[in-house]
């Protein structure tokens, strides 16, 4: 029988090279298991979501797929349930914070692919140039080496991210580090005093005094990445993918803890892709078995070494720890238990998501006002969960 999967793909971008793990990994599963073929449907990583959807809603899901949302397909009972799919041992492999993160209702769904947590990087040698002994622990540090940085001539001291590409990790890291999130247990809580602390501190602290670049409510993770392999940003929040990129481009960077606002280290953001098994065609035993063995040692560690991105399960964390090529990598393996993550578990975060995209960088622009967006942001979320619970 054949199982279809529908996968991304990336182009020339970063995690091109996934392509071939696809290919790699499919070939040695059909070799173990004969009776198993597998379909391999590559879409744009731009368009997964809107073409899985699309497929979805005409009856024609996929056995397998990829998207960075599943929560809708979970509620709809559309998926199978990971301990469907998994033996005990599996599953107790996959590090609870992600494990966590794919629940509804303490029900695991969404199989967490491609994980990432992000550090503090930093240039030594603009830090050098600075008089900055080492990465900041607090925010007050992290301000008085980005002034620093600017006196040196620095152009961006710190890359502040909140353009429209991936604001909502920037803003989330920084509400973090100040003991607030987009939600608790009850629900979305975007106005919380936390979170209203958090970006006053940033509009006052860092945006009006022009250490944080030119316009950070535009500039994204993309460019962001690019300057400062360039040289021109002096420390930033980055994924893993950056580490290998700073080797070949000879940036000497350090990486570290986001600082929390007095002092230590804060919880990191978790990051990850999902797969999910639909149960439409029926093929819950073939779909566990290529699960299982996608997600064993082997091919855990197969597929993230080279992308820039971490294991989830415990034992291909530490296989690839164990590597002395992928010592950069250990601290941020080491975080990853600790990960707290977007509302992904909401089928509003999406609308939500893109809400958060749209007006976070506004809030510490000069006529920002942090507590009116977050309060906009609150109203918006109450709008979609309403929607969502008439959807459903």
């Amino acid at each position: 029988m054949t199982l279809t999967l529908m996968a991304a793909s990336y182009g020339k971008s970063v995690g091109s090279s996934l392509v071939d793990r696809w290919h790699e990994t499919i070939a040695a599963f059909e070799k173990q298991h004969p009776k198993i073929k597998i379909d391999l449907e590559l879409v744009p990583i731009g368009q997964i979501d809107k073409t899985l959807a699309r497929r979805v809603a005409s009856g024609r899901a996929p056995d397998l797929a990829q998207s960075y949302v599943f929560a809708d397909y979970a509620e709809a009972q559309q998926l199978y349930k990971v301990d469907d799919l998994f033996d005990l041992t599996l599953q107790a492999d996959f590090i609870a914070s992600f494990a966590q993160a794919g629940e509804i209702s303490y029900i695991q769904y969404g199989i967490p692919f491609l994980a990432s947590t992000p550090r503090l990087f930093y240039n030594k040698s603009l830090f050098a140039r600075a008089g900055i002994s080492g990465p900041p622990s607090s925010w007050a540090e992290l301000r008085a080496a980005a002034l620093a940085l600017k006196t040196a001539g620095v152009k961006t001291p710190y890359g502040l991210q909140l353009g429209p590409e991936a604001a909502e990790d920037e803003a989330l890291a920084w509400m973090l580090a100040a003991d607030g999130g987009y939600a608790g247990p009850a629900g979305y809580d975007f106005a919380k005093k936390e979170n209203v602390e958090a970006l006053t501190w940033l509009k006052t602290e860092l945006v009006a005094p022009g250490l944080a670049g030119a316009d950070p409510a535009q500039f994204s993770r993309t460019p962001a990445y690019a300057a400062f392999l360039k040289g021109e940003v002096g420390m930033m929040l980055a994924h893993p993918v950056l580490v290998k990129a700073a080797e070949q481009a000879r940036i000497p960077y350090g990486d570290a803890d986001f600082p929390t606002r007095h002092d230590g280290a804060a919880a990191p953001v978790g990051l990850s892709d999902w797969l999910m098994a639909f149960r439409r065609n029926g093929h819950r035993k073939e779909c566990g078995a290529f699960l299982s063995y996608l997600f064993g040692e082997r091919s855990a560690v197969r597929f993230a070494a080279g992308q820039g991105t971490l294991p989830v399960t415990v034992s291909g964390a530490e296989a690839l720890r164990e590597q002395p090529a992928q010592r950069p990598l250990r601290k941020f393996i080491d975080q990853m238990p600790k990960a707290q993550f977007h509302p992904v578990n909401r089928s509003s975060w999406p609308k939500v998501r893109d809400a958060v995209r749209d007006r976070i960088g506004d809030a510490v622009m000069a006529r920002g006002n942090p507590l009116s967006t977050l309060e906009s942001l609150q109203l918006t979320a109450h709008m979609a969960e309403d929607r969502a619970a008439r959807r459903s």
